[in-house]
Formats: C-alpha cells, structure tokens, sequence
C-alpha cells in the first residue's frame, strides 16, 4: 500500500463487537471464509460478496510473492471503484 502512497501501518484488526452499535449501509466480504463466517449485523445493510485471492497463500519467490499482492491491490482498487461508480454515484 506505500507503494501506492497510502500508509495503513497504524491499521490494526478489529473486533466485529465494536461495530455492532453502527447501522451500515453496505457490508462486503472478501473471501470466502468471511462469507461463510460473517456474523448477522442486525441492519439493513446491502450484502456485497467478492471473493479476492489471498495475497498471504501466495508461493514462489519473495518478488513473485510481492507481486501477488500487488495484482491483489490492483484487484481491490478496481472492485472499489467499480463499487462506488454502481452504488453511490449513480445513486443506486
């Protein structure tokens, strides 16, 4: 992500508890395991799913490796922006 000039250092992981008291808009889940595992948010949150590959499974050599996260990148970046065209700018 520096690469791309964004610093996500100080991100942490969160607990889902934390954000259960904010009635969302939109929930997306990127993989199949958070599909299958996602808890009920009890809103009435639109449900997106895209099932990206994980970066982290990635074999071969550390450059191989550096670019499936970056092809990964790529992959999100276009899904959001995609995303945000379909459903908030054309006001869907």
């Amino acid at each position: 992500m520096k690469e791309d000039g964004i610093d996500i250092s100080y991100h942490t992981s969160n607990h889902i508890d934390e954000y259960r008291n904010i009635d969302f808009d939109f929930v997306i889940t990127v993989c199949e395991n958070a599909k299958e595992r996602c808890p009920f948010f009890p809103s009435k949150a639109k449900k997106f799913h895209y099932n990206f590959p994980d970066p982290a499974k990635a074999k071969g050599t550390e450059e191989e490796i550096k670019n499936q996260f970056k092809v990964v990148r790529e992959m999100i970046k276009d899904y959001c922006k995609k995303f945000i065209e379909e459903n908030l700018v054309n006001g869907k």
